[in-house]
């Protein structure tokens, strides 16, 4: 039945609007088909096993349901009407009469909603942690082909200290990784089952809600029934993982976009990942790395969205809480398109190390290593700090680097100087002291890559 009311008066005519498709999410939450079937499967051999229904009507529920999932998995069914839940059990009203409506026995929409949600969301977070893992294989992968390229590091964009490009390509990974954590530690809060909380208040039935939860493959239940009705927690902390983990795809995306510029040129990426432009024909845009930076603002927006939806909301259930399932749909679908993409770019990634080594030139990049020289001589390490700056200064003032200066000249900031000093001018030895835990010596980027 389609309810209309006047929403307007224009030149003394009313205009209508259609009540019905405003509340309705039918358009998005068919998505959760499967689920819900699935969910309802469930709970009508609960009910049957705890003689709530018979046996008999339970097959026929249960038979009814099985035909509806095979038609909409091949196409042959479109659901039409308020939401999927609902249109499901018209459904199976039309295949096998009233007894449909014995299913929805000692169970609310509120509950049942739900449980669809968090059965979808579990198979999702599988979904993404195995497309993590490959995003960290190929990070890895560049990073072992990789292992002695030296790059200048940076702090503020800024040469700062030379590094190896695979302990550097490296730290992506360990980001991914933690996000891993993250999305499998959600998943124990995901794995809670709902059904059994009816409206708000429980129900007077005789159910077995530990069945179904075994039945679906939750490792609990749910323990008090108006915070389970009114609990979007789950999805909140599965939207933030999303938008942390996809921060750090943008991030990285930005550091492929930056070095695939002609003032860097430090990589260079397969013409699948990048497009060219409608008037310059030289033009190799990275395309997907901005996309890819570029999404993440959805996935904020998404978590965002459930946050401000959710923050004034009295106790239990509110129709608001329709609300959540776009965003949902929405950071699920683009989480793992980023993943996907990055994964693939980065198996394409080409590093021109020549360049890299040659870029350790500027920026006076060993003035770390030059400080920390003194302080092994016995100077404290802040005085040893303050003479390097002022052999900084000298150099730029003089246009010199430090492999131009005489002994002489760098005994005039410190008698400490030796000749010896002329050994610390090496990038490449200079990633090589770096042998602390985690640091970037290529001991170290080995234990890294059979760690991670």
């Amino acid at each position: 039945m389609t309810f209309l009311c006047v929403s307007a008066v224009k030149n003394k005519k009313e205009v209508f609007m259609n009540l019905e498709k405003f509340v309705s999410s039918i358009d998005y939450d068919v998505k959760l088909t499967k689920y819900d079937i699935l969910g309802s499967i469930a709970h009508t051999k609960m009910l049957a096993k705890c003689k709530i229904i018979s046996q008999s009507d339970a097959k026929k529920i249960i038979n009814g349901l099985n035909s509806i999932k095979k038609d909409s998995e091949s196409g042959k069914i479109k659901f039409t009407g308020e939401d999927i839940h609902t249109s499901i059990e018209a459904e199976l009203k039309k295949r096998i009469g009233e007894v449909a409506g014995k299913m929805h026995t000692a169970r609310s929409r509120n509950d049942q909603v739900l449980l669809a949600e968090r059965l979808y969301l579990k198979d999702e977070i599988g979904i993404i942690v195995e497309e993590i893992d490959g995003t960290i294989d190929a990070i890895k992968k560049v990073a072992q082909k990789n292992l002695s390229a030296v790059m200048p590091g940076f702090t503020h964009l800024q040469n700062a200290q030379p590094v190896l490009f695979s302990h550097w390509f490296l730290s992506y990974g360990w980001m991914l990784k933690r996000d891993k954590e993250r999305f499998k530690d959600c998943y124990k809060r995901v794995d809670v089952m709902p059904l059994g909380s009816a409206a708000f208040a429980g129900t007077e039935f005789p159910i077995d809600r530990n069945f179904v939860a075994k039945e679906l493959g939750f490792s609990k239940i749910s323990e008090n029934s108006v915070d389970t009705v009114s609990d979007r927690d789950f999805l909140i902390e599965f939207l933030f993982d999303c938008s942390l983990l996809s921060m750090h795809l943008s991030r990285l995306a930005e550091e492929i976009i930056i070095w695939t510029s002609a003032q860097f040129g430090f990589i260079a990426l397969s013409e699948r990942f990048t497009t060219g432009s409608s008037i310059m024909p030289q033009k190799k845009n990275p395309d997907f790395a901005e996309l890819i930076r570029g999404k993440t603002g959805r996935t904020y927006g998404n978590l965002i969205s459930l946050l401000t939806m959710m923050k004034g909301l009295p106790l239990s259930y509110n129709r608001d809480m329709q609300e959540d399932k776009e965003p949902l749909f929405d950071s699920v679908e683009t989480i793992k398109n980023m993943l996907d993409v990055s994964s693939a770019m980065i198996d394409t990634v080409k590093i021109n190390s020549e360049k890299m080594l040659s870029s350790c030139k500027n920026g006076f990049i060993l003035a770390t290593d030059v400080a920390d020289y003194l302080t092994s001589k016995g100077i404290p390490f802040r005085t040893a700090y303050n003479i390097v700056g002022k052999i900084v200064n000298y150099c730029i003032k003089n246009k010199k680097s430090f492999n131009d200066l005489s002994i002489a000249e760098w005994k005039k900031f410190s008698e400490k100087f030796e000749k010896s000093v002329f050994g610390v001018l090496d990038f490449r030895k200079s990633t090589e002291l770096r042998k602390s835990y985690g640091g970037t010596s290529l001991s170290s980027v080995k234990q890294q890559l059979k760690k991670l």
